[in-house]
């Protein structure tokens, strides 16, 4: 089999839920797990991330979280108001919801025991960081590294996203397939900060296939209540023994780049990688950058286990 073997999305039965996953790269490579970030798709794992990171040696697993594109929905959650997000910010009155981030990891692992995979590289966004931290605490067996990108701690004491970002987050679901389009570029305009011509050339594009896979504006809002409801991961996160990379943007909007730079001072001996000019989104240009860091950073950590 050629390492860019690649394997059209399947089904896997993982923690009481149906789990849409795909897999790029050799069966007999080094597995690692790319988690995705709140309310996106795996398609959002660029199917050119995802080759070249499997070119580097890596059999790369991408899967819709539960409650988005292909994966199983749940229920219940209404869309979280401004009112209730500024109430849970100022007045740390806790959110209800109907799972928490530790439910989306443990969906994740029972993904890995659906494929037969005993341990990981795991890599999140966004969110998607939020899950893999959560895996390390919860489940270090399964780790063999974890690298979150422009994620979080959930410390409430670090900076606010930028109010235009924010907007992003609590704002209604687009009615027609026109008003998607035109915010899915209005959004990853928000997220990338400044101008990125070859993103904005496949931005229609994306935006259609990510259509045509399916909306769940439902699902995002449950998966947003999931983060809200999680609490801080800071304390527990001195816990994390796996070797551990973080990764920012200077300029990004939604998750400000301090909460990065307190994610890895909350885990033992994490890097940082702190990439100029990145807001909250991986454009193309950044990929050698990202892709190279991930790349070593997994390597070395296997290399350490093995001695």
């Amino acid at each position: 089999m050629n390492s860019l073997a690649h394997h059209p999305p399947q089904i896997a039965h993982a923690n009481g839920i149906d789990i849409c996953y795909e897999i790029f790269g050799d069966a007999n490579a080094e597995p690692i797990l790319l988690i995705m970030g709140l309310g996106g798709q795996m398609i959002h794992w660029d199917d050119d991330f995802c080759r070249q990171l499997a070119a580097r040696g890596f059999r790369v697993i991408r899967f819709d979280n539960r409650d988005i594109g292909k994966s199983g929905k749940l229920t219940g959650g209404k869309r979280i108001t401004l009112a209730e997000y500024l109430k849970l910010r100022f007045l740390k009155i806790t959110v209800d919801a109907p799972y928490k981030l530790r439910d989306m990891a443990e969906d994740t692992v029972g993904l890995m025991d659906a494929l037969g995979i005993k341990s990981a590289h795991l890599v999140g966004m966004s969110m998607g960081g939020m899950i893999a931290q959560e895996i390390a605490i919860s489940f270090p067996q399964r780790v063999r590294s974890l690298t979150s990108i422009m994620s979080t701690t959930g410390n409430p004491k670090m900076p606010q996203p930028t109010r235009q970002a924010a907007a992003l987050l609590l704002a209604p679901p687009p009615t027609t397939k026109e008003e998607y389009f035109a915010r899915y570029a209005q959004t990853w305009k928000i997220l990338r900060v400044g101008r990125f011509p070859e993103d904005e050339a496949l931005d229609r594009a994306r935006a259609e296939r990510t259509f045509e896979r399916g909306l769940s504006p439902a699902g995002a809002g449950r998966q947003l209540r999931a983060v809200l409801a999680s609490g801080s991961r800071k304390e527990r996160l001195h816990s994390v023994r796996a070797p551990t990379l973080v990764i920012h943007g200077t300029v990004d909007p939604l998750v400000p780049p301090a909460n990065g730079k307190d994610t890895a001072a909350s885990i033992p001996g994490a890097k940082l990688l702190m990439i100029e000019g990145m807001g909250h989104a991986l454009p193309i240009p950044m990929w050698p950058e990202v892709i190279d860091a991930i790349d070593k950073h997994a390597h070395a950590a296997s290399a350490k286990a093995m001695h």
